[in-house]
């Protein structure tokens, strides 16, 4: 497989990189010179990583074509390139439809949907692909756990969890401040709460038949100290608010 990428930012230099650390890396890749810096780095790391001339060069040398641009720059960037009717186009712009991305591309008649994220470059996290392709899930799944979806609705619904990353950060942010303003030093307090989080994301698998209340009934032992914040963020509609704003987010990318 020849692999083309139009666009080379964040998202493009993690799936880069992680094709390229595992055993059977043999996937040539040809990027966009739309990011020097990024651009160049990868093929400087890389033997078979080479930067193309321009956005169309990327298209006439490979079968595979990957879009990474930014959403706000997609229509612009899209519209000016010739795209062949035999290019597998795999759209990684999040918030425009499979069926937009193939208005924009012409005769193109292979497109699909894909949303890996950044950790794929350590070969870790979910990808959603739509519709079901073998050959992308096969190259996919040399990165991380590919999920294949049918239905539009599904992915927009999955897509919307990915806007919880820096609330997620936040939150352990939040334990270490407090650790600290108790006179933890910041070293200990961020050591002991990345060691205690990394642990409890493992418990999902070793009881794979519970569902997260039935984890979090588990945890929250009756009269404890688990129970007593979880009632308590409970009653002052922290959950509700935080489902609200999924709802935001939800409307924000199927409205597009």
């Amino acid at each position: 497989m020849k692999l083309g990428f139009i666009g080379t930012g964040a998202l493009t230099s993690a799936i880069v990189t992680g094709l390229k650390s595992v055993p059977d890396n043999s996937v040539s890749v040809l990027l966009s010179p739309r990011n020097e810096e990024i651009a160049s780095g990868l093929a400087s790391r890389y033997a078979d990583v080479q930067v193309a001339a321009d956005n169309q060069a990327v298209l006439d040398s490979c079968d595979t074509i990957m879009l990474a641009v930014r959403p706000q720059s997609a229509h612009d960037v899209l519209s000016e390139l010739r795209f062949r009717p035999d290019h597998h186009v795999v759209s990684l712009i999040a918030t425009l439809s499979r069926e937009e991305v193939a208005g924009l591309i012409g005769p193109v008649a292979q497109v699909t949907k894909a949303l890996p994220m950044p950790m794929i470059a350590h070969r870790q996290g979910p990808i959603i692909i739509s519709p079901r392709d073998e050959r992308i899930s096969a190259l996919f799944g040399k990165l991380g756990k590919v999920i294949e979806i049918d239905e539009a609705a599904e992915f927009d619904a999955l897509s919307v969890v990915t806007a919880t990353f820096a609330t997620y950060f936040k939150y352990l942010d939040a334990i270490q401040t407090w650790l600290r303003d108790h006179g933890v030093a910041d070293a200990k307090a961020r050591d002991y709460v990345v060691t205690l989080y990394k642990a409890l994301t493992n418990a999902p698998d070793t009881m794979p038949d519970a569902d997260f209340m039935h984890l979090a009934r588990d945890y929250a032992t009756r009269g404890g100290i688990n129970e007593q914040i979880l009632r308590e963020l409970t009653a002052r509609g922290v959950f509700d608010m935080f489902a609200e704003s999924l709802d935001g987010v939800h409307r924000r990318i199927t409205a597009s």
